[in-house]
């Protein structure tokens, strides 16, 4: 289980909360968790404690706060329309002031996975954010319209083949633009991360085994000086 902490943005100096997750030993490294639409609910919060346990010190911001403190929305039909009204109301470059406000209480190295609304901005914290060490992106539809930018540490994009929200096509000129990265596609939807999708539960696995190899690879690297 992990706590509640607080952080104050670089963006604005506004003071959100954030989950805490500690980790198991050996400890190694920090890791932003970049939440999905539904704000840092029971979802985020067991991929957290889900890392943590895997020996990563876990920070997920609660983004939404500036709207509503703690907001915490379980995924469905019922809950969309005020999720993306929240995520419509968040700009990016807030999202990156709190990110950095996270990156600076953590201890190198550092990685960063987001879901979603998570995905999109833990591409564009790969590609603006110095001092990141890795980045895993999941079905993060904005990164299309962001796709000419250059990420500045190791980065893998994920994405599901029958995702109404990310045509496949579109997920493949993101491939195609960048060639010099993972991008993996599997047979699922959208939000196959998320815990509670039997259906995609393969592809959750693999996806989050392809996420730790990642993190195991670039942190020997930062370890050795590479």
């Amino acid at each position: 289980m992990g706590e509640q902490i607080q952080l104050t943005s670089a963006f604005d100096g506004f003071v959100l909360g954030a989950y805490h997750a500690k980790p198991q030993e050996p400890r190694r490294g920090g890791l932003l968790l970049v939440q999905e639409i539904f704000g840092v609910n029971a979802d985020i919060r067991r991929m957290a404690d889900g890392f943590a346990a895997d020996g990563y010190e876990v920070i997920a911001p609660q983004l939404f706060d500036r709207i509503e403190r703690d907001i915490d929305l379980r995924p469905g039909p019922e809950s969309r329309d005020r999720a993306i009204t929240c995520m419509k109301a968040t700009p990016s470059d807030q999202v990156l002031g709190d990110l950095r406000a996270a990156l600076a209480a953590l201890k190198a190295p550092v990685f960063v996975v987001g879901y979603c609304f998570g995905g999109s901005m833990a591409w564009l914290a790969a590609t603006r954010i110095e001092g990141l060490s890795a980045a895993a992106c999941f079905y993060g539809r904005l990164i299309i319209d962001h796709m000419d930018e250059q990420p500045l540490c190791p980065t893998q994009l994920h994405f599901g083949k029958t995702d109404h929200s990310i045509p496949l096509e579109e997920a493949e000129r993101v491939a195609e633009a960048h060639p010099e990265l993972q991008t993996f596609f599997y047979d699922a939807g959208h939000g196959f991360h998320r815990e509670g999708n039997a259906a995609d539960a393969d592809a959750a696995k693999l996806g989050k085994l392809r996420t730790l190899q990642l993190f195991h690879k670039t942190a020997g690297k930062a370890e050795m000086g590479g």
